[in-house]
């Protein structure tokens, strides 16, 4: 019996756990985050601007980032006020 327990949790210890992770949608005019000028446009700034927008939602990483058009969005989108392109909006995939 005890071997079985041990044998268990060993299995169970050994399993990879499954990282939590959520995409947000933002629209690329967003104030204060540069959006529009490092993730949309594909500027090297992006993974940094990515991550720190995970953490500040309390996720560890960005996991990913891309430019999505506004047919591609289902559900609800954020409000913004328009100053440039409504239709830009970027998804960003971060990870706990």
């Amino acid at each position: 019996m005890r071997l079985a327990l041990v044998l268990c949790s060993t299995l169970v210890a050994a399993l990879p756990a499954r990282a939590e992770s959520r995409i947000f949608v933002i629209a690329a005019n967003a104030d204060g985050y540069g959006v529009d000028r490092c993730l949309a446009a594909g500027e090297a700034c992006g993974t940094a601007l990515a991550t720190a927008y995970c953490r500040a939602r309390d996720f560890e990483h960005a996991v990913s980032f891309r430019k999505v058009a506004r047919a591609e969005v289902t559900g609800t989108l954020p409000a913004t006020t328009c100053s440039g392109s409504c239709d830009d909006y970027v998804a960003i995939e971060c990870e706990r």
